[in-house]
């Protein structure tokens, strides 16, 4: 049962309910072990550190930074924040100093909590430019501070300014003040395509979130939520918050990497997560049964297929399953689709939300014949995540980003743009009153940038407005929706669409290398670098042959023509990768124009 109260002393009202309970799975900096931590404890960790931001001299309303990957220091700091009406303002870990720098002196931040090395040694590069900056507090214990720094704090020491509780008269007199109109986040968004801009989060968002997915998202009291994405992401921070508000365990992932083996550990029921994820899941699952014995593919096919029935043919459009398809179901998911879940370490799945890009709907129809519940969504930061998802107990159709949450209104402009207004919706961005002018109309609906439409009470997304290409024959071309319909293959990692003002549409594509090193053996191609690989003729044209294959469907003017096999990954410190791993097309344009203009010179020259 939700116990939806103001953030500022969730955790405490939950520890009355909960007592020892386990809040949160987590592990320590550099450790393999995993600890649990009971609300009682993170109750009394928060009560510790907002009575030492008060130490510090933290006034109400006053912004506070979090440089950090997920810890549970980082949940410490961001409820204990609250608990003294301040405002957490959240970094990616990976940010460039340049960012930070920004978001510093835009916030006016005079406190920086930071994680590890890399996150304290970006921060003290910056502190001399950022006059507002006093301090900077360091999470992991690890860590070498510069032998001229005479500003950080480790976190046990400022932990140890709020140990027994002095300016606990204080605090509770700051709760009583809570209200629903004060600033709780300012999310600064990273953006494909200009200035980071500060959206601002309200307490009420908050609350008016937690309340529509109450009623749409069955997160309960027994789920382990496991948390994937950094807390930094409105979807994450929202999700997980959900959570707590619903008595669930959180799952700490500080090392993404590591998330695979994190989920065999710890063996969670739910998990945030993108597309891409679903994605690298269904590329080695097909994998594995393309490599397996005779008998075995077949078998694991056909179990599949059942699945698909039940799960899509049946369950997804609210039918009953006949009785010899709902035993065939029951006996091939308990001997065969069950093994596939336990080697992911979701034996025991309920649901998972997923969102933040296309999803392809080959992949989504495969993840439910598999039985695990892939629960689409749409939502933005400006949105307090959450605008529409899938509900389990109602029809859902693939392909569709389901049903809006109750409290939204949704209105479709004459272009096909997505507009919203409710509870939920920022009020807007933080010193940016030219943005907010661009972003809210005269009505007061909320313009996404996003195209779509609904249908039969589902929400159906088309395309980015702003993302849309157009040929130089006139056509549209949509790059996104090409792009994920073309990831799910196991050979393609990255990759990007090319079409505004030109001719045709062609890729940049950064292949899945260890893949493409298995098959060059195979075929005795030789080859001694990355380099070699991907200006092989061979390799190009496999590559080429699984894209047509892939894109049957597109009428002739989406279709991809031609493509270049890049032997680097797009990345973050070349401005080509948003801190969400989005695609930067600007930048990718710019910095491969060279390559691109060549593949268009071989046009020209035929």
């Amino acid at each position: 049962m939700q116990n939806n109260q103001h953030l500022a002393v969730l955790v405490h009202e939950q520890a009355k309910r909960y007592g020892q309970k386990t809040v949160m799975t987590f592990r320590q900096f550099g450790s393999l072990k995993w600890k649990q931590l009971s609300w009682n404890q993170f109750s009394m960790r928060v009560k510790q550190v907002s009575n030492a931001l008060l130490n510090l001299g933290v006034q109400p309303q006053e912004n506070l930074g979090v440089f950090a990957q997920n810890c549970v220091q980082y949940h410490y700091t961001d409820f204990g924040a609250y608990g003294i009406r301040a405002v957490t303002i959240p970094f990616y870990a990976t940010s460039s100093e340049q960012q930070i720098q920004y978001i510093v002196n835009d916030a006016k931040i005079r406190f920086l909590f930071v994680g590890e090395q890399a996150q304290y040694d970006k921060a003290h590069r910056i502190i001399a430019l950022c006059p507002t900056l006093e301090r900077i507090i360091i999470f992991d214990p690890s860590v070498r501070v510069a032998q001229n720094d005479p500003n950080s704090l480790f976190f046990e020491d400022f932990i140890a300014l709020g140990e027994n509780l002095p300016r606990q008269a204080q605090v509770e007199a700051l709760w009583a003040e809570r209200s629903m109109d004060d600033i709780c986040n300012i999310l600064y968004t990273s953006g494909t395509t200009g200035e980071s801009k500060g959206v601002v989060l309200t307490y009420g968002q908050y609350h008016a979130a937690f309340t529509a997915n109450d009623k749409c998202v069955p997160v309960g009291e027994n789920d382990r939520v496991m948390q994937f994405l950094p807390v930094t992401h409105i979807f994450e921070r929202g999700w997980s918050y959900l959570a707590l508000t619903e008595g669930a365990e959180l799952i700490v992932n500080t090392y993404p990497q590591e998330i695979q083996q994190s989920m065999r550990e710890t063996h969670p029921t739910c998990m945030s997560s993108v597309p891409r994820f679903w994605e690298k899941v269904y590329m080695g699952v097909k994998q594995k049964i393309e490599t397996s014995g005779g008998m075995q593919q077949k078998l694991f096919r056909h179990a599949l297929e059942v699945g698909r029935r039940y799960n899509v043919e049946c369950m997804a459009k609210g039918k009953r399953p006949s009785l010899g398809l709902a035993m065939e179901y029951k006996m091939l998911n308990a001997s065969v689709l069950s093994l596939v879940r336990k080697q992911l370490g979701l034996e025991n799945a309920h649901f998972f939300p997923t969102a933040g890009a296309t999803v392809s709907p080959e992949v989504e129809e495969f993840i439910h014949s598999l039985g695990i519940f892939m629960m689409v969504g749409y939502g933005l930061t400006e949105s307090l995540a959450t605008v529409s998802c899938d509900n389990m107990d109602k029809p859902y159709t693939i392909g569709s980003v389901g049903r809006p949450v109750e409290g939204i209104e949704i209105k479709i402009s004459e272009e096909g743009e997505i507009l919203l207004k409710g509870p939920t919706i920022t009020r807007g961005y933080y010193n940016r009153d030219d943005a907010n002018r661009q972003a809210f109309d005269s009505d007061g609906f909320f313009h996404t940038g996003d195209a779509g439409f609904l249908k039969n009470g589902e929400l159906y997304l088309t395309e980015r407005i702003k993302d849309l290409f157009k040929t130089s024959n006139g056509k549209y071309i949509a790059p996104q929706m090409i792009e994920a319909m073309l990831l799910v293959d196991r050979y393609i990692d990255q990759i990007t669409i090319i079409a505004n003002e030109r001719k045709f549409v062609s890729a940049l594509i950064v292949p899945e290398f260890s893949l493409l090193e298995d098959y060059a053996r195979e075929h005795n191609i030789s080859f001694s670098s990355h380099e070699d690989l991907c200006q092989n003729k061979q390799i190009h044209d496999m590559v080429m042959e699984r894209i047509n294959t892939l894109q049957q469907s597109l009428a002739y003017y989406e279709q991809v023509k031609r493509i270049t096999l890049l032997p680097h990954h797009f990345t973050m410190e070349n401005g080509e990768l948003t801190n969400t791993l989005k695609i930067k097309r600007a930048a990718i344009t710019k910095n491969y124009k060279a390559v691109i203009d060549r593949m268009y010179e071989e046009e020209n020259s035929n």
